[in-house]
This record gives C-alpha cells, sequence and structure tokens, in this order.
C-alpha cells in the first residue's frame, strides 16, 4: 500500500506512519517542515513533501503522484481539507480525515451516536472555533470523496507523543511527589482513545477502503478518573499520594476542568453537554476498533516522557493546561486528612 500523510510530524500523524511503517506500505508525508516530528526521530524510509496547506500552490508537489489512501490530521481552517482533497481526488482509493467529537452541536445527550446534529460550517470556511473548523474539514473531505471519505470523530486522545499536554501533565504532577489533587469522583467513567490505537484502526479502515462516519473513542466507562490517576501514580514510582476531593470544593476555587484539571468533567458541570466521556462507540468497535488498557497508554506515555527528558512538546495553537500548584494547595488544605 502506499499512504500519504497530511501532517505526519506529530501525535496522531507520528502514529499513522509509525503503523504504517511497520506494516511494510510506502509511506509519504506533506507538511510544513518547521517543526520536525514533535518528540521523536524521523521515522526512516518515509518520503517527505514540504509545502503549506493555506497556500494551494504549495500543492502542486502532490500533483501528477497517486496513493492508495491519505490521512489528513488537519486542525485549523477548513479550506485546507478542501484544496488538498481536490487536488487528490480521483488519484487516491480513501480519503481518511482525523476529525474530532468537538464538532456536535451542544447540548449533545449521552450515549449520542455519529447522527447527532452537529456544528453549523462550511468547506470555504475562514474563521470559527476548533469545533466548527473540524466540521468545515469534514465538509471538504466529504464533497471530493463522499462515500470513499472515511471521518474519524475522535474524542480524548491520549498517548505517547501527546503535544496538547493532558496526560504528561498528569504524569510530570505525580513525578512531583506528595499530596496530589484527584478530582472525584473516583468511579466517574472517561472516554479516550490511545494515538497509537486510532492510527492502527485507521491504516487497517483505509486499506479495506472503508469509508463513513465512526466516533473513535473507547466506549463510555472503559476506564475511570481512578483507573487513570492510580496508573498515572504507580508508574511514576509512588510519590504521590492521592487525596481524592468532590468537585464543590474545587469548582468554588474557580478550577476549569478540563483545561486546568485535565480529563476531568464532573457530574452536572456545563461540560457535560459537551458529550465528551458519553459517546456510542458501537460502530468504532464493530469497524474494529480496539482500545488498550488505560495503564498501557499511561506506562509508555511516560517511558516516552522520561527519553525526553521530561518536557513534552506544545502544539502552538493550544494553550497548556495543570492546575497552579498554589490553587492545588489552597484546596487540599480546605480538605480533612
Amino acid at each position: 500500500m502506499r499512504l500519504l500523510v497530511l501532517g505526519g510530524s506529530g501525535f496522531v500523524g507520528r502514529a499513522v506512519v509509525d503503523d504504517a511503517v511497520a506494516r511494510g506500505w510506502t509511506v509519504t508525508t506533506f507538511n510544513r517542515g518547521l517543526r520536525g516530528l514533535r518528540g521523536g526521530a524521523p521515522v526512516a524510509g518515509v518520503e517527505t513533501l514540504h509545502g503549506d496547506r493555506l497556500d494551494p500552490a504549495s500543492l502542486s508537489v502532490l500533483s501528477g503522484r497517486e496513493w492508495d489512501a491519505v490521512v489528513d490530521t488537519w486542525s485549523g481552517i477548513p479550506r485546507a481539507v478542501r484544496d488538498s482533497a481536490r487536488v487528490l481526488r480521483g488519484r487516491v482509493g480513501t480519503y481518511a480525515y482525523v476529525s474530532s467529537r468537538s464538532v456536535y452541536a451542544p447540548p449533545v445527550p449521552p450515549g449520542a451516536d455519529e447522527s447527532a446534529p452537529v456544528l453549523p460550517s462550511s468547506p470555504d470556511a475562514e474563521d470559527g472555533d476548533y469545533g466548527a473548523q473540524k466540521a468545515g474539514g469534514e465538509l471538504a473531505a466529504l464533497q471530493a470523496f463522499g462515500d470513499d471519505a472515511l471521518i474519524a470523530r475522535a474524542g480524548l486522545i491520549l498517548g505517547p507523543y501527546e503535544d496538547v499536554g493532558r496526560l504528561p501533565w498528569w504524569l510530570a504532577r505525580a513525578a512531583r511527589g506528595g499530596p496530589m489533587l484527584a478530582p472525584g469522583p473516583s468511579a466517574l467513567p472517561i472516554q479516550y482513545i490511545d494515538a497509537r490505537d486510532i492510527a492502527a484502526w485507521l491504516v487497517s479502515c483505509v486499506a479495506a477502503g472503508t469509508g463513513g462516519v465512526v466516533n473513535t473513542v473507547s466506549r463510555p466507562g472503559y476506564a475511570t478518573m481512578g483507573s487513570l490517576l492510580d496508573a498515572v501514580v504507580t508508574v511514576t514510582g509512588g510519590a504521590a499520594t492521592l487525596r481524592w476531593v468532590d468537585p464543590e470544593p474545587i469548582l468554588a476555587a474557580g478550577v476549569v476542568p478540563w483545561n486546568d484539571l485535565p480529563v476531568w468533567i464532573p457530574p452536572g458541570h456545563e461540560f457535560e453537554t459537551l458529550g465528551l466521556h458519553s459517546a456510542d462507540a458501537s460502530r468504532a468497535e464493530a469497524a474494529g476498533l480496539r482500545p488498550r488498557p488505560i495503564e498501557n497508554t499511561v506506562a509508555d506515555t511516560w517511558a516516552w516522557l522520561r527519553s525526553i527528558g521530561g518536557v513534552a512538546p506544545q502544539r502552538p495553537d493550544r494553550p497548556p493546561v495543570g492546575l497552579d500548584p498554589d490553587v492545588e494547595a489552597a484546596i487540599l488544605a480546605t480538605q480533612p486528612r
């Protein structure tokens, strides 16, 4: 198989490249080449093409070429997907676009599947928030490829090479040791997917010519805040002691779920209406998506972090996440020991 990865320099794109190369595929990446492979060395044997997708003239390097499939990881204004898909139409088989569950229009009911309403957008949009831009990217891929487009609506993505900072922040915090704020309840269900698992699924799907729209996450409750943080403390050596705190005092301190305390969305919070931990993932499971245990994801991410000196790369288009240590200490000080 000949695979073109639009992106391929970090996180999911890097995982797709790794998986396809391991299968013996011929892989080409197309990106700006400004940052290299964030958090990792170049992959041997991969052809690298450079260009700016916001400049249509840059896409000329793709003209006259053919691939069996393409995986597009673009996050930004939709016309980049529109222009790339138009250039590649008729010269690739399946066009897989890594989208997001942020495309769904809130409130998203628990258990919503792929038929839930999405945010209004356009393939020609020049602005919009993250969810609207991803929705426009979906429309662009579908407009060009129709049934040959695979739209992977990922949820929370974790694993090695993460460049958003969620799991790396929790690992760094646990490695610092001492009493560690654990936002309750510990049994709170979470949904996620390891970047390597969505990558393997994408590569298998494009090999099979699979199209359609799919929520590519684990089933609801596949992991919990408790299982996540227990694994974080264990792999970092047990220097931290979890102090479980109910949501009320945490929220009263001005802590923003998901951002200040990554992954966490407490019951009844307005962020629940985004449906980030409650998607129906039966279509993905039926199509062969097999998430690995949270303990494996955590351990491998910690091993990767240690291999690069403990500081994870940070995407320039995303704000840093994590809780101020002084705020954490102030909240813990109000709790009984």
